[in-house]
Parts: C-alpha cells; sequence; structure tokens
C-alpha cells in the first residue's frame, strides 16, 4: 500500500509541474512576469520551510555544495518557468527532458560514473531526437534559435545538475537540501528579474491585486504539496520507477496545452518527442532489471 500512495505522490509532483504553465500563463496576463512569479512562489514556500524547520539553513555553512545545489535549482526555475510561459509547451517540456543526456555527462564528471556503451547510445539517442525538435523550417540549422528553446535546454541542463548533486549530497538532511533548492528558486529568479528590468526584457514588480496574490498563493501551496509528493516517493520507490513516473509530466503538459491552444503538435516534435523520451526511458531499464536480479 504504501509504494501505491508513493506512486500517488510523484503522479502529483508530475501533474503540478505539466500543468503549471497555465497558471504561470494566468498571472503574465496579469501582468506579474513569471520571473516574479517564480520569485513570489518560492519564496513563500522557503518562510514556510524555515517557520517549520528553523535552524534548517545552517546546513548551508557546513556543507559549501549545497550553494551549487542552490545555483543549479535555481537555474532549474527560471529556465522551465520562464520558457513554458512564452514558449510552446510541448517543445519546451522535450527540450527540457533532454535531462538524461546531461546526465550521463555530469555524472561523469562530478561522480565519477563513466558511462558506457549503453549510456553513449541513449546520449546519441537523446540528441538525435533534439537535433530533430530544434530543426524548423525557419532554422537553417539545427540550433537554438528562440529564447524558450535556450531557457529549456538551460533549465533541463540544471535540472540535470541538481539530480546530480541530490545523489553527491544524500547524506545532508532533507530539510537543508529542500532549503538549498526553495533559496536557490527564490533567489535566482529575483536576481534574473532585477537583472532584465533595465534592459526591458522584464518588466517591474507590479502592485498588489486581487487577480493575481491569490493565484500566487494558491499556485504556492500546489509547489509544497507538489514538493512533498516527491520527497515521499522517491524516498520509497526505486530509482528507475521514479524516473519513468516522473515522465507522465510530458503527457500531463501535452496533453493539457494541446487542449488549451498553447501548443502544436508537429510532426517533426512527435518524431524528435519520441527519441528523447525512448532515450529517457532506456535509462530507467537497466537500472530496474538490476534491482529486480537482486531481489530475487
Amino acid at each position: 500500500m504504501s509504494s501505491t500512495f508513493a506512486a500517488w505522490g510523484l503522479v502529483l509532483n508530475a501533474f503540478v509541474w505539466g500543468v503549471s504553465w497555465y497558471p504561470f500563463r494566468l498571472l503574465e496576463a496579469e501582468g506579474l512576469h513569471p520571473l516574479w512569479s517564480t520569485f513570489i512562489i518560492y519564496a513563500l514556500a522557503l518562510l514556510a520551510l524555515l517557520a517549520w524547520r528553523p535552524g534548517s539553513w545552517r546546513a548551508l555553512l557546513r556543507h559549501p555544495l549545497l550553494w551549487l545545489l542552490m545555483l543549479a535549482s535555481g537555474l532549474t526555475n527560471v529556465g522551465f518557468n520562464w520558457a513554458v510561459t512564452v514558449g510552446d509547451v510541448v517543445r519546451v517540456v522535450l527540450l527540457f527532458y533532454l535531462m538524461p543526456a546531461w546526465s550521463v555527462l555530469l555524472a561523469w564528471a562530478l561522480l565519477g560514473e563513466k558511462p558506457d556503451v549503453r549510456a553513449l547510445l541513449r546520449l546519441l539517442l537523446a540528441l538525435i531526437g533534439v537535433v530533430i525538435v530544434l530543426k524548423t523550417p525557419e532554422s537553417p540549422w539545427p540550433v537554438p534559435h528562440t529564447l524558450p528553446d535556450w531557457l529549456a535546454l538551460m533549465g533541463g541542463f540544471s535540472f540535470a545538475l541538481t539530480n546530480v548533486l541530490l545523489r553527491k549530497l544524500r547524506d545532508t538532511p532533507d530539510e537543508a537540501r529542500m532549503v538549498a533548492m526553495f533559496a536557490g528558486g527564490t533567489l535566482l529568479a529575483l536576481l534574473t528579474a532585477l537583472g532584465g528590468q533595465p534592459s526591458g526584457l522584464v518588466p517591474p514588480l507590479p502592485v498588489l491585486a486581487n487577480g493575481w496574490v491569490w493565484l500566487v498563493l494558491a499556485t504556492s501551496l500546489a509547489f509544497i504539496a507538489a514538493n512533498l509528493g516527491l520527497q515521499f516517493g522517491a524516498a520509497r520507490l526505486p530509482a528507475a520507477t521514479t524516473s519513468l513516473v516522473m515522465l507522465t509530466e510530458v503527457v500531463f503538459a501535452s496533453v493539457s496545452s494541446v487542449l488549451m491552444g498553447a501548443a502544436e503538435l508537429q510532426t517533426r516534435t512527435l518524431l524528435g518527442g519520441a527519441l528523447i523520451l525512448l532515450a529517457a526511458l532506456w535509462a530507467a531499464w537497466p537500472a530496474r532489471t538490476t534491482l529486480r536480479n537482486i531481489e530475487s
């Protein structure tokens, strides 16, 4: 029964992230840029966490890698939340889920886990999928050519770095890692928003208005619930199972955005996306097989 609840906790997390593009777009329509939305949402979550565990921030002084986790998590949220607000949601999510390919390279560099032939083949498969997704009729070369493309790729790379760092920091207290991640989302969104104001890329923070305050509060609660679901599920299920369940985020994002007209499904996107998702599924398969052999 506990494994069932754990799986549903992961599905909750995937659902919140998969449909998060919608509240962010509603907030933007109210004059609140996604960077300001991210800042406020994560600041509220951070304050709630510090109220629950007041001394959890002290671990940042004892574990310098938590600062790198803070940076990686912050860039993940800045990239993903901004990209899904201004770009084609399906395209953004697919580019973001190049994450398993980045993980191969980062785990090699930071954890000393040298990739085998299968890992390199998965990396190649994912990269072919990205080339297909990026090659549009408007671009002569399959390279990122829009802000959402760059943001999605940056977010996916940062998310991969976040996952690798979480593995490296697995002996640190859970609340310390959560503080680092929420603080990263808060600080990076704030700094990026302030940095984008002089050029006009990011408008100033609007005055408080009922049109967006309550939506921000509700979204913040949803992200807290999603994080709790992730913590509960990931701690009770094999990593391979967690990876597979989390891929439902692609389904939630794709279905919701297509139904609401925020994305367009093209043959190129479907083909490239299939290769990217196949690489992600393949990445989970060996671990699941190994686990089954150990249990038997």
